[in-house]
C-alpha cells in the first residue's frame, strides 16, 4: 500500500479499556423515544459512541491519575491550589486566580460582579450558559462577531473574529458606560469551533481599552485557538502553542474557564483576573457560592488533575492530534458530500442540518432531529446546535432562529480511535443517502432555562 501522506499516530498508548455495550435499533428506537428524541435524556450506558460533548468526558493520563494521589483536601490552604495558581500565571499570564467547580461557576461570579441591570455584553456569537448568566445578571447579550461566522460554507481562517466596526457602533449607540465588557470565546462554539486571530484578540484589546471597556476571555478551548494561530496567522509558524497562548492571554482582562475541555479533567474551572479589586469581589462571592477561595468547590485532587492536565495540553505534539483527529473525521465525511461547517472546528464536527434536511422547516427542529436519527442508526450520540439551543428572547419570548441549524459532533480528548470515527462517518453517510424519508420534531415540554438540556419532543 503507498501512502500519499506520512501516516501519523496518537502521541499515548493505551493502558486501560473500558467496554462498551452494543445495542441493537429495536433498543435505539426505545430508549430514545422514552427520552423524548432529546439525546441529553437518554442514559450514558445506552450509547455506544459519546460524542455529545468535549465537556469532562476526556481521558486523563497516568500522570494526572498519579497527581490525584497527592490531593491536599484541607478546608483551607491547600497545596494543590497554590501549584494551579502558578500554572496559571505561566501558561496564561493572570495575576489571580479564584478556581470554581466548573466553567459555568466562572461565568455566574464573572457576571454578577460585572454587569449593572440594563447594560449591555457584547460577544462574538453567544454561548447558551454565558449568555444565561449575562441574562440573569440584568445584561444584554450582543453578537458582534464578523458576518462570516453565521454563514456554514465560508471558508474564512478566523471565522470566530470579532467585528471591529460592530463593536465600535455599540459603543457609539449606547455608551461606554453601559457596556459592562467584551466577551472573547476562543474557539466559538456555536460558530463551529471557529478560532479567533492574534491580530484581532489585538485589535479588540486596543479598542476596548480606549473607551475604558474590559475584555473578559473565555479561555474554555484557547489552546486549541492557540494552535491555529500558529498554523494559520503569519508570524507564529515557529511559535509555540504555550507562547502563543500566553501572548493571546494578554489581550484580555479576565477569563473564564471550563477545565473539562482543554485541561483534560472531568471536573473544575476557574476565574482568573489582573485587577485586585475584582478579584477580591470574587473570592468573597466564591465564599458564598462554591466554597472557600482556596477550593472553589473543588477537591484538592481535582485542582492538581487541572494543573497537570494544563502542562499536558500545551505540548505542541498532543495539540496537533488533538486538531487533526477532528479533521480526520470532517474529511471522511467530506468524501460522502456530506454539508458541515468549514472549516473544521478544533472540538467538533458541525453538521449543517439545515442543508443535510432541506425539507423540514426549522420550526420542526432539523437539528434536533437529526442527532435523534444518528442515534438510531448506529448508537451514535451527538447534540443539538441550533434553535432549540438558541432558546426565546427575554423579552418578546419568541423564539430565536438563527442561522446555523447543527449538530455537533465533538470529540472527546484521548478517547475513541480511528475505527469509532470511521463508524461515526459511515452511519451519517446513510442517513444522508436516506434523507428525505426523514421527519421532524414538535416540542411537548419546555423547561424554563437553557432548553436544550430537557425539552421533549415527539416524531411528525
Amino acid at each position: 500500500m503507498k501512502f500519499t501522506t506520512r501516516p501519523t499516530a496518537e502521541p499515548f498508548k493505551i493502558k486501560v479499556v473500558e467496554p462498551l455495550k452494543v445495542t441493537s435499533r429495536q433498543d435505539r428506537e426505545k430508549a430514545i423515544k422514552e427520552a423524548g428524541y432529546n439525546t441529553f435524556l437518554l442514559r450514558s450506558e445506552d450509547v455506544f459512541i459519546d460524542l455529545l460533548t468535549d465537556s469532562g468526558t476526556n481521558a486523563m493520563s497516568d500522570y494526572q491519575w498519579a497527581g490525584m494521589m497527592l490531593g491536599d483536601e484541607a478546608y483551607a490552604g491547600s497545596k494543590n491550589y497554590y501549584y494551579l495558581e502558578s500554572n496559571v500565571q505561566k501558561f496564561y499570564g493572570y495575576k489571580y486566580l479564584v478556581p470554581t467547580h466548573q466553567g459555568r461557576g466562572a461565568e455566574h461570579m464573572l457576571s454578577q460582579s460585572l454587569i449593572k441591570k440594563g447594560q449591555f455584553v457584547p460577544g462574538n456569537m453567544y454561548f447558551t450558559t454565558t449568555r444565561l448568566h449575562q441574562e440573569l445578571a440584568g445584561g444584554t447579550f450582543v453578537d458582534v462577531i464578523i458576518d462570516e461566522a453565521h454563514d456554514a460554507q465560508v471558508a474564512h481562517p478566523f471565522k470566530g473574529n470579532v467585528c471591529l466596526q460592530k463593536f465600535e457602533d455599540l459603543i457609539k449607540r449606547e455608551g461606554a458606560a453601559n457596556i459592562a465588557y467584551i466577551t472573547v470565546g476562543a474557539t466559538v462554539n456555536m460558530a463551529g469551533g471557529q478560532p479567533v486571530s492574534m491580530e484581532n484578540i489585538k485589535a479588540v484589546y486596543a479598542l476596548a481599552n480606549k473607551h475604558g471597556i474590559k475584555v473578559v476571555l473565555d479561555a474554555t478551548r484557547a489552546i486549541e485557538n492557540a494552535y491555529y494561530i500558529q498554523q494559520r496567522e503569519q508570524g507564529y509558524s515557529n511559535k509555540s502553542v504555550a507562547e502563543i497562548l500566553r501572548e493571546f492571554a494578554s489581550y484580555s482582562d479576565a477569563a473564564t474557564m471550563s477545565g473539562k475541555k482543554d485541561l483534560l479533567v472531568n471536573i473544575g474551572g476557574f476565574v482568573a483576573v489582573n485587577d485586585w479589586d475584582l478579584f477580591e469581589e470574587l473570592r468573597n462571592m466564591v465564599v458564598v457560592y462554591e466554597g472557600l477561595h482556596t477550593y472553589g468547590g473543588l477537591a484538592g485532587r481535582d485542582m492538581e488533575a487541572m494543573a497537570r492536565g494544563m502542562e499536558e495540553a500545551v505540548q505542541d505534539e498532543y495539540i496537533a492530534y488533538r486538531i487533526n483527529q477532528v479533521a480526520s473525521l470532517g474529511a471522511r465525511m467530506e468524501h460522502y458530500g456530506i454539508p458541515m461547517v468549514k472549516p473544521f472546528g478544533g472540538h467538533a464536527i458541525f453538521l449543517d442540518a439545515k442543508k443535510f434536511y432541506e425539507h423540514i422547516p426549522q420550526t420542526q427542529y432539523p437539528a434536533q432531529a437529526l442527532a435523534a436519527h444518528l442515534y438510531i442508526d448506529s448508537g451514535v450520540r451527538a447534540m443539538e446546535r441550533g434553535m432549540v439551543s438558541a432558546g426565546r428572547n427575554k423579552e418578546t419570548g419568541e423564539e430565536f432562529a438563527p442561522k446555523l441549524e447543527l449538530v455537533r459532533l465533538t470529540i472527546p480528548r484521548r478517547v475513541y480511535t480511528q475505527s469509532h470515527l470511521d463508524l461515526v462517518a459511515y452511519s451519517v453517510a446513510e442517513l444522508y443517502e436516506n434523507r428525505k424519508k426523514a421527519k421532524g420534531l414538535k416540542m411537548i415540554y419546555e423547561p424554563r432555562y437553557l432548553r436544550f438540556f430537557q425539552a421533549r419532543f415527539e416524531s411528525l
